[in-house]
């Protein structure tokens, strides 16, 4: 006589109970992986990085040597990372759709919001790093520029530490939104670039939009953030032009990627 063993007929724990949902953090540090992955963004790095490199070899070599300090030499370095970095943030979220990854990513994560949060994580984190690594080596740089007979003065005003970093922050911010809200990697290039512009030469030319591009012109606010101790009304302007060009187009674009079909 055998026994027979009862079987359980309670259903499985579905894969996702068992495992959990996958930490920020993690999605974050797949995000910063992804910046470099693709050619497209590995050459961007690599052109930062000498780029960053020759604004110092530029000073060192040509400028007077009263210009050359670590305050100038960390300002003119941060111009190449500026420029580029918001082009890796564009990347950063047109690649998913342009090299039709991001099946794949919206059935690993299904919340789409999540994903999108860890790009700009990512690129908050990008932008951080970039700013840190100009300070070594406008650093290193001005220690060269000191025993060459330079000036190699020291002296920086601290608020312009973090306000350079906020306004990397704000640009690599900029280039996600506006990669989120156009979805195709030229396209939102050529629209960063150029609508800016567009509206900075308008707001100079047309008198009746003067008063108007002092509010709303991201490129004429920022220069406060190059200058020690803004004001407080430097800071409201800032506040109104970034809500306008990173924080419509963001909230904008969040909605187009958690609505976009994916094929």
């Amino acid at each position: 006589m055998t026994a027979t063993v009862p079987v359980s007929t309670a259903p499985a724990a579905p894969a996702a109970a068992a495992t959990g949902r996958i930490p920020l953090t993690r999605l974050t540090v797949v995000e910063l992986r992804k910046l470099a992955d693709t050619r497209a963004g590995s050459w961007l790095l690599i052109v930062i990085g000498l780029a960053t490199a020759a604004t110092s070899a530029v000073l060192l070599g040509w400028a007077p040597d009263e210009e050359q300090t670590f305050s100038a030499l960390y300002s003119f370095g941060l111009l190449p990372s500026s420029v580029l970095l918001p082009v890796l943030g564009i990347l950063s979220v047109t690649s998913e759709w342009s090299q039709r990854s991001a099946l794949a990513t919206f059935t690993l994560v299904p919340a789409r919001g999540r994903v999108l949060l860890a790009k700009i994580a990512a690129a908050i984190l990008i932008a951080i790093a970039a700013t840190a690594a100009t300070a070594v080596l406008a650093a290193g740089a001005n220690v060269l520029a000191s025993a060459l007979g330079g000036d190699g003065s020291w002296s920086l005003d601290s608020s312009l530490i973090w306000q350079s970093l906020l306004l990397q922050v704000i640009f690599v911010l900029m280039g996600v939104a506006f990669g989120a809200l156009l979805l195709n990697s030229p396209l939102a290039i050529v629209i960063y670039f150029a609508l800016p512009t567009v509206w900075t030469i308008l707001g100079e030319t047309i008198k009746g939009l003067g008063d108007a591009a002092e509010w709303l012109d991201l490129n004429v606010t920022s220069q406060a953030l190059t200058e020690p101790d803004m004001t407080s009304g430097e800071w409201a302007r800032l506040a109104v032009s970034v809500g306008v060009w990173v924080g419509l187009p963001l909230a904008l674009g969040t909605i187009r990627v958690l609505r976009r079909e994916v094929s």
